[in-house]
């Protein structure tokens, strides 16, 4: 790992902090080495059934009735469900944190109500003694389905004689220019900015380069599949165990789905084995708590593989229009832009970020997006780390190469020309605080690996940068000081990528105390304060920030109970973290764990609290570098050399950010070379297991070498932006451009497979 130091601010983190920067075991590494921690298909309850759940084998069909009488009838069955177990939800959007939903919507996706709108749609559940049996109980219920046409293309869906999703749907047009229609549509939104005058300026361009790019239906690819198990009370309250990424908004779906008090319901946090998103809005939970209610027992429910390929939320396939001017010094004058985004079943995609990070890299004085949120009959979408970014930095990253081909300018040098810096306003209308992306782009260009001559035929180098805008929402932390001197931290941040550790530095920074004196612990949602969802790169900033105002509050209670001790006024005692240390008049003082000893054993407790609701999160940018060759009778690709700049504004815990960054690209090179849903002409997913569907494995990738750029962000005590999603969204871009470098042809599909690649070199060859 390379770390570049801002020449600019001076405020990297090397040399200024005792904890910060520094890599500490992480708390729950022994347990997860062990087999001790307990994923959301370890919980075994006394008496508990075992659900399963009835999918369509249609992608689009009216449900004519179902008749779960057989089931019912089983020995060893408990409890059948449809979804007329659950009450009729509200035509209201909830935020989940990355993204929304409206929740008569979510209703319908976790039990079809009177259509399915994807082959794997839930459409009934039962609760049996066994998994087996369970499984037996659905081939007994009887479903009536009236086939309907599918269409599974974000283009076809558009056209005005597409089959309809939902016929009370009307485009909600936000173009200066809408007009209202009555006419049922698949299109749910359609975004519209503009700055300046684009038209004008294409005028004047000196080169003008207009494409089109489609990108495919790409899942997460978390290891552990969904899996839930709800207690029901005999006083009508929930105990849910899951694997999620935020348990108060699990507690809300829940809550609002079943028409239950959000008191009533008690969500504990299993580990979870990843994530990216995809584990957010709730598919099988209300589902284990309206079998628990029905049966008077415990019940678990886990996703099978091809359940959660099938019906759990992939980030969107899309076609995007791009086009870029710039005049003859190589200056962007004008962009242009449609994107439209596959949506799934139901209507809201990530189409409003991806029509903020699509020119987010650039300085663009005239622009226009237009973009469109668009049903189909797949999966309703989801985030994916980044979402909307990585589909529309394909296609800007992919025009900015052949312009600088044309203009024959290094595109590195192109980059530092036109980049985003403090001050610039993008398209849709923000302005950046202080950013990191020239500082970026400069470390590729200093790199060893830029620097290095890279020789043999059908080989290729590509660079590409990409943005994510971070995330700020609410967070809150207790701090107890205990005994010995060693603090309780409790946070509702569930941990995907190593948060405890990087909340409790941010802690234990604040009190001068060593990292290893606190101990972190992830809580149910009736033990800590309101926290919002881990995602959007949002927890080390903004749970960060409530540990660090929870050692605030530590620091003034024990400033407090040491004046009690001296019978001083507290004004005259001061806390000194540098020596961890409490000060008062007269050369008084307390060491940390001697006061904590003391005020334990003769005064009040001190418990800290700290929320936070900042949303100064400073976004993030990040510039990568890629070598390839590739097979030119094959079309194969494979990847020689990777690394990957980005600004982390302050890299708490560097081995921790290094992992960030080099899962996100191997992430976006499985979504560039290999990942796809492919389905056929009916809507059936052909490719649901690990077995078809692509991912990268260790053969098929280099180390992926971070630089670690610290521009630390003004919005934050010590300078956090998150780190996890940025590393997803220039790989497909990059490794575009290489393969173009390599053998001479330009990739606008994903993936960049060996058929699709081949197919354009055989297209080249005539």
């Amino acid at each position: 790992m390379a770390t570049a130091e801002s020449d600019k601010t001076g405020l990297s983190s090397k040399g200024k902090y005792k904890v910060i920067g520094t890599r500490p075991i992480r708390p729950d590494g022994v347990d997860k080495v062990t087999g001790r921690a307990r994923y959301g298909a370890d919980i075994r309850l006394s008496g508990m059934l075992h659900g399963a759940i009835l999918r369509s084998p249609y992608a689009h069909a009216r449900i004519k009735s179902i008749d779960t009488s057989k089931a019912e009838q089983l020995e060893g069955v408990y409890a059948v469900i449809t979804h007329k177990d659950f009450p009729d939800a509200s035509d209201k959007i909830a935020e989940l944190g990355e993204g929304s939903v409206n929740l008569k919507h979510l209703s319908s996706n976790v039990l079809a109500d009177d259509k399915v709108l994807y082959k794997g749609h839930a459409v009934a559940a039962v609760a049996a003694e066994t998994t087996h049996l369970a499984y037996e109980a659905l081939d007994l219920i009887e479903v009536e389905y009236e086939p309907l046409t599918p269409v599974l293309d974000v283009r076809k869906a558009m056209q005005d004689d597409a089959p309809i999703l939902h016929e009370n749907q009307r485009m909600e047009d936000m173009s200066p220019d809408a007009t209202t229609s009555d006419k049922p549509t698949n299109i749910y939104k359609k975004f519209f900015f503009e700055q300046g005058d684009p038209d004008a300026a294409f005028e004047k361009a000196h080169i003008v380069v207009e494409r089109e790019f489609t990108t495919a239906t790409v899942h997460q690819g978390y290891i552990e599949p969904h899996a839930a198990t709800a207690v029901w009370s005999a006083e009508g309250k929930v105990t849910l165990y899951t694997c999620t990424q935020g348990t108060f908004t699990v507690r809300q779906q829940v809550a609002e789905l079943l028409g239950l008090p959000l008191s009533y319901v008690k969500v504990i946090p299993t580990e979870i084995g990843g994530g990216f998103g995809g584990k957010i809005r709730v598919y099988i939970d209300p589902v284990a708590v309206a079998l628990a209610r029905k049966s008077g027992r415990p019940v678990k429910v886990v996703m099978d593989r091809a359940s959660v390929f099938e019906a759990t939320g992939p980030t969107p396939g899309s076609w995007i229009r791009m086009k870029l001017g710039v005049d003859a010094q190589g200056k962007i004058v004008a962009g242009d832009t449609e994107i439209a985004f596959e949506s799934g079943a139901y209507p809201v995609s990530p189409i409003g970020a991806g029509c903020m990070c699509v020119f987010s890299c650039y300085d663009i004085p005239d622009g226009r997006i237009i973009g469109y949120d668009v049903c189909v009959n797949k999966p309703h979408s989801a985030a994916y780390r980044a979402p909307g970014s990585t589909q529309v930095a394909f296609a800007t990253e992919s025009v900015v190469d052949e312009i600088c081909e044309k203009l024959g300018m290094d595109p590195i040098e192109f980059r530092l020309k036109n980049a985003s810096v403090e001050g610039t306003r993008r398209v849709d209308g923000v302005a950046y605080p202080r950013i990191g992306l020239v500082e970026t782009i400069e470390a590729i260009r200093d790199s060893e690996h830029y620097q290095t001559p890279l020789a043999g035929p059908n080989r290729g180098r590509g660079v590409a940068s990409g943005y994510w805008m971070n995330a700020g929402l609410k967070s809150s932390v207790t701090a107890t000081v205990n005994g010995d001197g060693k603090v309780s931290l409790v946070e509702g941040s569930t941990d995907i990528g190593g948060s405890r550790a990087s909340i409790a530095m941010q802690f234990a920074e604040t009190l001068g105390i060593p990292m290893e004196d606190v101990v972190p612990a992830v809580v149910d949602t009736d033990s800590v304060g309101y926290t919002d969802v881990t995602g959007g790169s949002r927890v080390t900033y903004a749970t960060g920030w409530a540990a660090y105002e929870a050692a605030l509050d530590v620091q003034r209670q024990l400033c407090d109970r040491a004046a009690e001790f001296w019978e001083v006024d507290s004004s005259e005692v001061t806390y000194d973290k540098e020596d961890a240390a409490v000060k008062g008049p007269d050369g008084k003082s307390f060491g940390f764990v001697e006061l904590a000893e003391k005020v334990t054993q003769a005064s009040e407790p001190v418990v800290g609290r700290g929320v936070s609701n900042h949303n100064e999160p400073g976004g993030a940018f990040g510039t990568h570098a890629v070598d390839v060759e590739v097979d030119p009778e094959t079309g194969k690709v494979k990847i020689l050399r990777y690394t990957a700049a980005q600004d982390v504004g302050t890299a708490i815990h560097p081995s921790y950010v290094e992992g960030q960054v080099q899962g996100g690209v191997v992430q976006g090179i499985g979504w560039a070379l290999n990942e796809e849903y492919f389905y056929d002409e009916a809507g059936v997913m052909r490719n649901a297991s690990y077995l078809d569907y692509r991912v990268p494995t260790c053969y098929d990738l280099p180390m992926i070498d971070p630089i670690l750029v610290e521009v630390p962000n003004p919005g934050h005590p010590y300078g956090v932006r998150g780190v996890g999603e940025v590393p997803i969204a220039p790989p497909p871009a990059a490794i575009a451009n290489a393969i173009y470098q390599a053998v001479g042809v330009r990739m606008r599909h994903l993936p960049m497979s060996p058929p699709h690649v081949l197919h354009e070199i055989l297209k080249k060859e005539g």
